[in-house]
């Protein structure tokens, strides 16, 4: 004869039994609330607030509103264009401060360089020269010897050029913050006058310093929206 089966699994009663002790009955004071009772609840909560608004004037967004001009102003920032807006100058030599990063690593941030390795920004006569080579430079990098400050540096594989990897209203905010923080004072570089030196200018290499000396002292021309750290160049 074969073995019994287990009484365990047999025996519905024992079952069940451990069933409920594992899950006890609700109490009928614990039991949901009835799907009719809530949808009423909602019902009430939305006929009480359409009435709630012709109580107390009606509800508009100028009245209600936290920021509301009645109420000392708006505190928060307008979009460009609109009354109000940031300067043009502020806001590029704040995003040019974010965009420095990729400079920082060389030139410190500081901007005092490295001996021998990175020539300073602070104070660089290739920084608050002309407008046209320090462009130029950023768009397709440097290369070889250079003096600055009256010290000569040769940054090896020399200066990696930006223009590819940054649009032209980044390189303008970079170069405007570079060209007015520490102890420099220039004048603001647009993002139309970077975009005026990349349509002219045609090359695929590393300038040198030699090669960029014809534009040592020229400026870009261009107008400089709002207020600048300096007058405009011409």
């Amino acid at each position: 004869m074969s073995a019994p089966a287990h009484p365990d699994s047999t025996d519905l009663d024992r079952l069940h039994s451990a069933v409920k002790r594992e899950k006890e009955d609700l109490a009928p004071e614990s039991q949901p609330a009835p799907l009719g009772a809530i949808f009423l609840l909602f019902l009430v909560a939305i006929i009480a607030g359409s009435q709630l608004g012709p109580m107390t004037g009606g509800w508009t967004f100028e009245v209600s509103n936290p920021f509301s001009l009645a109420k000392g102003g708006d505190p928060r920032p307008t979009k460009e264009g609109e009354g109000g807006a940031a300067d043009p100058f502020a806001k590029a030599m704040k995003k040019g401060a974010a965009g420095y990063a990729v400079c920082g690593g060389c030139h410190q941030g500081n901007g005092g360089g490295l001996p021998g390795q990175f020539p300073p920004l602070d104070g660089s006569e290739y920084v608050l020269g002309g407008t046209e080579r320090l462009i130029r430079i950023v768009q397709h990098g440097l290369t070889g010897p250079v003096t600055v400050k009256g010290q000569g540096f040769n940054t090896p594989g020399g200066m990696q050029a930006f223009g590819a990897t940054m649009s032209s209203e980044d390189l303008a905010n970079v170069l405007t913050f570079v060209r007015n923080t520490w102890s420099n004072k220039g004048s603001m570089i647009t993002k139309e006058m970077v975009a005026k030196v990349r349509e002219e200018e045609k090359r695929s290499t590393q300038w040198t310093a030699p090669e960029l000396e014809p534009f040592a002292k020229k400026d870009v021309p261009g107008e400089v929206p709002g207020a600048a750290a300096a007058p405009a160049a011409k």
